[in-house]
């Protein structure tokens, strides 16, 4: 077995405080590391990978980390130093085309035929016993999905965090581009190798603000070059295929492997996480084939998921069913933080069987009533301008600036409708995802509608708790003639206390976090002219338009 190097004196402390803070488990040994450790692919490129070996006389299993971000401090910590101080060998290896791996990097491409290498270089090494997990949360869970493509036989455990595996998903999920979260990324593979982890979290911070100009910018292709680094050669070639059906986009996901795999895996996930609806595609995939599989969803963006709770589930699942030592400990194979409520709650599954359809109906003076319309008439408009885009606040963006946010200042603006409950007599809980039904007219047939259900507090605080943008073809109306719009919004699990009110709100865009409509049916990513949009809203007895809420009784 190669010795390696001990952990330095700053990897030590750290690894000790962050013991302490998230209350893991004991250390069960010491960690020596080797690092550039070269692993040769099929087709002669190189990868490097640093092995962090457990000092312990035992065969222990071993975790296999593929990661596009580099091999520093912080994410060693979290990717690799602790599961090796509590007895497992940790292969932390950087992806095709980064951090001195050769070849280039072109997001999900390579990773399948490059994980299956990695397990080909893990058999001829003396140290590796023949159990193997995979370990890694964002990107790094699409790696983890590659392999599972074609699962090893030694393969024995999954632990996927804010995991993705279909990458036209990630970019197109609800219709129109996920701008924001999309350009950031790409702009942060392009600088990551010539930053430090101190500026990078600087820039990850302040992109919001540091990215406007290439976020405001027409056309959308194009955007990249301006921001210098080593670019991403990919961006535009996303930009100019925004249909996730064209065959284009095959080679960018592995979901296959939600059907091949049988191993036990663990799924954490977020309410605002990016990639929640792919973790909760992947939990309802493996229960229907009757694979093990656990699901935490607590009330976290892409980048606040609470490591207290993450790790020592991490770390659990895979003592319990890669290296045999404990029993697992949860209460239930389901672990639901309930917004609202601020509580944690443990099911068998998800959603709950005891829900029920509940609808509350838009009506006059902006209200939701439990009681249909009774009259002829009514209809509320609403106005969209892709020149003053209505402004995006929270949800599933990858920014400090993402998650449940006070929505009061957005839903002061004229381009947003809100229809509000009376203040509730009793508390209601909504388990699964919100439909909202509309009756609409346009005068335009090249329009988004974005619909959000938020929490109203006796003060008047609007916060968001779940949402979803379409976009309409053509083909889907003529310009004024009144059609039925059907909008499931994001899986949620929320609590609406006693004298709290629901609130629908509805927009014709959510800008930055999605790219605008221009409005003119050109190509999104070649188009410069901008072309409003009116809306009209029919709430009454021939039209009721409405939102049903899952209820919980």
């Amino acid at each position: 077995m190669r010795s390696g190097k001990p952990l330095g004196p700053v990897q030590s402390f750290l690894g000790a405080a962050a013991g302490r803070q998230w209350r893991l488990p004991a250390k069960r040994n010491r960690v020596r590391v080797e690092r550039n450790v070269p692993v040769r692919m099929r087709d002669g490129v190189t990868l490097l990978a640093d092995h962090y070996i457990p000092v312990i006389t035992e065969p222990v299993p071993t975790i296999l980390v593929r990661c596009p971000y580099g091999r520093g401090l912080l994410y060693a910590l979290l990717s690799a130093q602790l599961y090796a101080e509590r007895g497992y060998h940790v292969l932390f290896q950087s992806t095709r085309g980064t951090f001195g791996s050769g070849g280039a990097f072109e997001p999900g491409v390579s990773e399948a035929d490059d994980a299956h290498d990695t397990v080909a270089w893990l058999r001829t090494q003396d140290w590796f016993d023949g159990r193997l997990a995979t370990a890694g949360g964002s990107y790094l869970g699409f790696t983890q999905w590659a392999l599972a493509t074609d699962p090893p036989p030694e393969l024995k455990a999954m632990v996927v965090m804010i995991g993705v595996h279909d990458l036209a998903d990630a970019a197109y999920q609800q219709g129109p581009l996920d701008l924001f979260n999309m350009l950031s990324w790409a702009d942060l593979l392009s600088h990551q190798e010539t930053t430090g982890p101190v500026t990078g979290l600087i820039r990850m911070v302040r992109a919001e603000h540091r990215l406007r100009g290439a976020l405001n910018r027409l056309p959308l292709r194009g955007a990249m070059d301006d921001l210098g680094g080593k670019g991403a050669p990919w961006y535009d070639d996303w930009i100019d295929h925004p249909d996730v059906h064209d065959p284009y986009w095959e080679r960018f996901r592995v979901t296959e492997a939600l059907t091949r795999t049988t191993v036990p895996t663990l799924l954490i996930g977020g309410w605002h996480d990016y990639f929640l609806n792919q973790t909760l595609e992947q939990y309802r995939t493996l229960r229907s084939r009757d694979v093990e599989v656990a699901l935490t969803i607590g009330p976290w963006t892409h980048l606040t998921v609470d490591n207290k709770v993450s790790m020592p589930q991490a770390i659990a699942w895979l003592d319990t069913h890669v290296a045999g030592r404990s029993a697992e400990t949860r209460e239930a194979p389901v672990q639901m933080f309930v917004g609202g409520a601020g509580e944690w709650q443990q099911h068998q599954s998800w959603p709950p069987e005891n829900t029920t359809p509940t609808t509350w109906y838009l009506g006059a003076a902006r209200q939701l009533t439990p009681a249909p319309p009774a009259d002829d008439a009514g209809t509320t408009r609403l106005r969209y301008d892709p020149a003053d885009p209505t402004p995006s606040v929270g949800g599933r963006l990858m920014a400090p600036s993402g998650g449940a946010r006070d929505n009061r200042k957005l839903e002061q603006r004229a381009d947003v409708l809100t229809f509000t409950t009376a203040p509730l007599i009793a508390s209601v809980e909504v388990h699964g995802r919100p439909v909202v039904e509309l009756h609409l007219a346009s005068d335009n047939a090249h329009a988004d509608l974005f619909a959000r259900v938020c929490d109203v507090d006796p003060a008047g605080r609007s916060t968001n708790v779940t949402d979803r943008i379409i976009r309409f073809a053509e083909a889907d109306a003529t310009p004024g003639e009144v059609r039925r719009v059907e909008i499931t919004l994001d899986p949620t699990a929320h609590r609406f206390d006693a004298g709290h009110r629901i609130r629908l709100q509805l927009s014709g865009g959510a800008f930055p976090r999605f790219a605008r409509n221009p409005g003119t049916g050109e190509a999104p990513g070649t188009a410069t002219t901008l072309t409003p949009v009116t809306h009209t809203v029919h709430h009454d007895a021939a039209h009721p338009s409405n939102i049903v809420l899952p209820v919980v009784k």
